[in-house]
């Protein structure tokens, strides 16, 4: 009888959860914001921390991504960011600082680091033309996380600009390798292999986001994206005029690094190769050193101004960089062709 009774005890299911009451429905995590890696961006980029810092910790805790992939991402040295990523941890746990899932009364605080982080976490996987590198999964992840977004802020001008600029950018990946597994160049992609419903979704976000007031940088950077979309074949002409003057636009915001290195590819296809490597190398090289596409540009202008050594070297600079595979194929086509 003991042991019956034993066994009945630890057979015996657990007595049901009660249902939840409404405030504790309303109250839950999942219900203020019901992405898991969402919430949790939110919860990192906590006011307590330095502007500077919310977006990088956020990137290294949630998004997985090294030290050195986020000093690039943001134009510092490795030691520097291993400096700020350490000082901020510090301060948290000296202030003691409580990490929850904020209300919505406190998303607008928190909402441009939320989309620093976002956009960063989205660039690691778009410059991987191949789709195949350790952040691949964050473009179709960040096409979730976007349509997330913009259902819990659909008002915020930057929430429906970074959701069109993802949608624009995943359109065009089935245009993004060749047979050989080489990536293919914006402008020499065939608009006929993108996917027409990301764009009609796109174009839809961008309408809404522009109808909010002003255009800022993220609303530029998604026109940006849209102007290329616009076209339909290859045999229309590349939008550069369009491109150089949206890129105009976008640094009467503030000063930009990515953005004046894209300017110069534009203003090469308008006003010359000469023009493009003049405004390039009014840059910060030292500042550049760490970013690709800064030697890959500078190359491909140099070669076509005819300083073939010149040309190599900065080849070299970025293949040394480690590009991904389809990228680094790219480099290696371009410095065979300027030998």
């Amino acid at each position: 009888m003991i042991r019956k009774r034993s066994v009945r005890r630890r057979l015996t299911p657990d007595a049901p959860e009660p249902e939840p009451s409404v405030e504790a429905q309303l109250a839950s995590d999942a219900r203020l914001i019901p992405d898991e890696r969402l919430r949790l961006i939110f919860v990192c980029c906590h006011p307590a921390v330095a502007p500077e810092a919310r977006a990088a910790l956020t990137l290294r805790l949630v998004c997985g991504l090294s030290a050195q992939e986020i000093a690039r991402a943001f134009l510092v040295s490795e030691p520097t960011m291993l400096q700020r990523l350490t000082r901020a941890k510090r301060k948290i746990a000296e202030a003691g600082v409580s990490f929850e899932v904020p209300g919505r009364d406190a998303w607008p605080e928190r909402l441009a680091a939320v989309l620093a982080t976002l956009e960063v976490a989205y660039a690691r996987a778009h410059e991987d033309a191949a789709g195949v590198g350790p952040h691949a999964g964050f473009a179709d992840e960040m096409l979730v996380l976007t349509g997330v977004l913009v259902e819990l802020l659909p008002n915020e001008q930057d929430a429906l600009a970074f959701a069109a600029l993802v949608r624009y950018a995943e359109a065009r990946r089935p245009a993004r390798l060749d047979g050989e597994g080489v990536k293919v160049p914006l402008d020499r992609q065939d608009p006929a292999l993108w996917r027409g419903a990301l764009i009609a979704e796109a174009e839809a976000l961008l309408r809404r986001a522009g109808s909010l007031g002003r255009p800022g940088p993220l609303q530029l950077r998604a026109a940006l994206h849209g102007a290329w979309c616009a076209r339909r074949t290859l045999e229309e002409p590349p939008p550069w005029p369009a491109i150089l003057a949206l890129y105009d636009a976008l640094l009467g915001f503030g000063e930009d690094p990515f953005a004046r290195v894209n300017r110069a590819v534009a203003l090469a296809e308008v006003a010359g190769p000469a023009a493009g490597l003049a405004d390039l190398e009014a840059l910060d090289e030292e500042r550049l050193a760490g970013f690709q596409p800064f030697h890959a540009v500078r190359a491909d202008l140099l070669a076509r101004l005819g300083r073939r050594e010149a040309a190599l070297a900065a080849y070299d600079q970025a293949l040394a960089l480690g590009p991904a595979e389809a990228e680094m194929r790219w480099l290696i086509r371009r410095r065979m062709e300027a030998l």
